[in-house]
């Protein structure tokens, strides 16, 4: 897909952060944009924000409320929106959710919200889709995250969805190119984006620690990073130079990874061992 010129796009989570960059930098690329995401408020702001960056009269853009951890109203949702739009030339699925703790304080309620949302989500969309697609083939971009190839301490459900993103996406490619379909997999490093704000509520310290000093991106460097990834048919997409560089060191030297991030913790728990703890290693009167 070298060009986005009167294609149509299916984005899931394209309200806020790398989403809705994503919607609007697709839009000035001339495309006609379909999001979905929960809340219907900050769907109809994204929207306005989406069509401001139209370029020509012909382009068409809406929105639909969507969740995708409802497999149900995935199935009906995009049965709708095909029957509207068209099967989509380009789906991104964009939706993600992170509630970081250590590993005994993830409840399995959360570990299972976050597998429906992460994995079961991304499922929906390409088993509902997939089949609107053959005819004339497409491209699908799969959001993971750098925690989808490196571990993070207090991401472990998290990280397990997020690494089955990307298996997901590798099996998908051998299987859909036979209908011209490519596959591709986003994975961003630390972006700021109203999710992040909310994951450093509840961050570890030694998770905190690990990431400190890492250069965040903005939405839209991701966003651009990303339609370069699909104009070049790069399966693995990782934005920014750090990024490329953890994913080249996990690839081909992990032990110097494993080396740096237990440094990190360690720092932060003998810090946390100075400020008093209980026997469990976390400060005194901590959840």
């Amino acid at each position: 897909m070298k060009d986005f010129i009167g294609k149509t796009v299916f984005l899931t989570g394209g309200s806020s952060g790398i989403g809705l960059a994503t919607a609007k930098l697709l839009a000035t690329e001339g495309a006609n944009v379909v999001i979905f995401a929960r809340s219907e408020e900050k769907l109809a702001a994204a929207s306005a924000a989406i069509e401001s960056r139209r370029v020509s009269a012909a382009q068409r853009f809406a929105c639909r409320p969507l969740d995708v951890a409802d497999h149900a109203a995935v199935t009906a949702v995009m049965a709708e929106a095909v029957q509207s739009f068209g099967a989509p030339d380009l789906l991104i699925n964009n939706v993600g959710r992170a509630v970081p703790h250590c590993f005994e304080d993830v409840t399995f309620a959360q570990f299972d919200e976050t597998m429906k949302t992460n994995l079961y989500g991304a499922w929906s969309t390409v088993s509902a889709l997939v089949p609107h697609m053959k005819a004339r083939g497409g491209a699908i971009v799969n959001v993971s995250s750098m925690a989808g190839f490196i571990g993070v301490f207090g991401y472990t459900d998290y990280c397990a969805s997020k690494f089955a993103v990307v298996g997901l996406s590798e099996a998908l490619r051998q299987e859909l190119r036979r209908y011209g379909i490519s596959v591709s997999v986003l994975c961003p490093p630390d972006t700021d984006t109203p999710g992040l704000a909310n994951e450093d509520l509840t961050k570890p310290a030694e998770t905190k620690a690990v990431s400190a000093g890492a250069k965040l991106l903005q939405p839209d460097d991701v966003a651009r990073a990303l339609l370069k990834g699909i104009r070049r048919g790069t399966f693995m997409i990782v934005p920014g130079g750090e990024g490329k560089l953890a994913y080249l060191m996990k690839r081909y030297a992990p032990a110097v990874v494993d080396g740096i991030v237990r440094r990190g913790i360690r720092k932060a728990q003998q810090g946390t061992a100075g400020a008093g703890t209980d026997g469990a290693g976390k400060p005194r009167g901590a959840r």
